[in-house]
């Protein structure tokens, strides 16, 4: 098999791989979204007709949210819809416009590593210690972990942005 063929190959793996990933978080942040509607609906309607609420709701409410904010980061990113202010953008000739593009490209890049690895190494301390929630017991290790390894997702898809930046030559 030649070199090009095998890199076309293995390029073409590396696009359905991270298509199949955001086919998949794609799909976790509906169901997250169904089951946040879902948890306030019944508890809604168990507070005001039964008066019996949900018990725990607004833990797991807390949770499902904290999962559908870092599940929705990396298909954000990649997407690049992340909120941006360009107030002077369109002002700037095209070669500082190139400029801005990278530097944007670079921070996010290196913030979205940093809360990577700050979130794996709080990830690990709540492991360790065990920590879970008050009124259901449920553990924060998994959730963390979970953040953590969106937050490295969503790193890469910056630094794929900065790496096209720079093959554009900014």
């Amino acid at each position: 098999m030649s070199r090009a063929t095998a890199n076309g190959q293995s390029a073409l793996s590396a696009r359905s791989v991270s298509q199949l990933l955001l086919n998949l978080l794609g799909l976790c942040c509906v169901l997250l979204l169904i089951c946040l509607t879902s948890l306030t609906l019944v508890d809604v309607v168990g507070r005001y007709w039964f008066n019996a609420p949900l018990r725990g709701a607004f833990e797991i409410t807390q949770l499902l949210l904290c999962a559908l904010v870092f599940a929705a980061l990396p298909l954000t990113t990649q997407a690049k819809e992340h909120v941006e202010v360009d107030l002077i953008y369109g002002m700037v000739p095209p070669v500082m416009q190139g400029v801005m593009r990278f530097t944007s490209a670079a921070v996010s890049t290196i913030v979205l590593g940093v809360l990577a690895w700050r979130l794996a190494h709080h990830a690990e301390q709540l492991a360790e210690d065990g920590t879970i929630t008050n009124a259901l017991n449920i553990p924060f290790a998994p959730l963390a972990w979970f953040a953590a390894v969106c937050a490295l997702l969503s790193g890469l898809y910056a630094l794929q942005h900065l790496l096209t930046a720079l093959r554009r030559g900014y």
